[in-house]
């Protein structure tokens, strides 16, 4: 049979790593976007020689678990048929193994657009991570035209890379980071009125999360206005992939620390306390629910056209809603200002 040059079909669209956390992972990761081409239909089955080609190069892959759960997995799934960006992912883990580094997530995803794939792996190095998911790509390329003879200068050039100083860990840290579709800005002004300081409050669009991860190592409180993001492809525009997305704002807060949700958003409570922050419930319109009432470190509702703010049972008067600014922003901005009440006066952590 013959088969597509790989080299002209399986092409790298983009390639950049994320530091912080994002919707991949909370760990630093490679991801590249990939266009498989005439191998989005061609499996590792359908090539002969393939998968013994990749074995000989990489024998390691056979502790690959995979979805599989146990060793050999991911060699089962090369024989019974897997795909081009699945296998650049086990390869670009198994090249950073080989060159000393213990690395072990990787995810492969439909990408942006039709017909591409997303592919994440965790990095230990950054240029190390980088240039392991091109050399990635090359191999797999090359085990497709049948022309892979080892990977021997690949790993030389990765340990070569390790030994060098790698990016400067993520440090920076802020007082509020906020996130969604809304109006962020809203967000920011209402804690200013409210005294907080515009340094240290960030506003992290959904579309810098997804693609560059937080820009911020730590927050003291996490902003989610809504799940609802604009300015990200059509697929995570999905509830289930939007809430997911929104949620890694979380992951920046430390243990105790408080991040601010819109009532009945369940989903996305629960992950942010799975990340360790006590929750905050704003409601525009109608009641909190008994348990969104009972579990909430704060809430914020609107009664007679004036915000009421409850806290430990007590409730106080937050002042008048102002009809020239959406209701949601200003008590979001007024619950994050009542959480940093006690730490916005001091110096922003380095």
């Amino acid at each position: 049979m013959s088969l597509p040059d790989p080299f002209a079909e399986l092409r790298l669209l983009s390639l950049r790593t994320l530091r912080g956390a994002s919707y991949w992972s909370r760990r630093p990761v490679t991801r590249i976007d990939l266009h498989p081409g005439a191998y989005d239909e061609i499996s590792s089955a359908a090539v002969p020689g393939f998968t013994e080609a990749l074995l000989a190069a990489l024998p390691g892959l056979v502790e690959h678990r995979c979805s599989v759960g146990e060793r050999g997995g991911f060699v089962a799934r090369l024989r019974e048929g897997t795909y081009a960006p699945h296998i650049v992912e086990h390869v670009g883990l198994e090249l950073q193994s080989m060159a000393g580094h213990d690395v072990g997530y990787g995810r492969a995803r439909g990408g942006d657009r039709p017909g591409e794939y997303t592919v994440v792996f965790e990095h230990l190095h950054a240029e190390v991570g980088l240039r392991a998911a091109a050399l990635a790509l090359e191999t797999v390329q090359h085990a497709l035209a049948g022309a892979l003879d080892g990977v021997g200068p690949a790993v030389a050039e990765l340990a070569a890379l390790a030994r060098a100083p790698d990016v400067p860990p993520l440090r920076h840290a802020v007082r509020c980071g906020i996130t969604g579709g809304g109006d962020r800005g809203a967000v920011r002004a209402e804690m200013r009125r409210r005294g907080v300081p515009s340094e240290g409050v960030v506003e992290v669009s959904p579309g810098y999360l997804l693609n560059a991860g937080l820009p911020y190592s730590a927050s003291d409180v996490a902003v989610v206005l809504d799940a609802a993001p604009r300015d990200v492809p059509e697929r995570y525009r999905d509830p289930e992939a939007a809430r997911r997305l929104v949620s890694v704002l979380a992951d920046a807060v430390p243990p105790e620390g408080v991040a601010v949700v819109p009532a009945g958003e369940r989903e996305v409570m629960e992950r942010v306390r799975r990340a360790g922050c006590r929750v905050a419930v704003f409601t525009v319109e109608g009641q909190l629910s008994p348990r969104e009432s009972r579990d909430a470190y704060a809430t914020a509702a609107v009664r007679r056209g004036r915000i009421v703010l409850t806290r430990d049972g007590a409730e106080s008067d937050g002042g008048p809603l102002r009809p020239e600014t959406p209701a949601a922003p200003q008590l979001a901005g007024a619950l994050a200002a009542l959480a940093l009440e006690e730490t916005y006066t001091n110096p922003i952590r380095d």
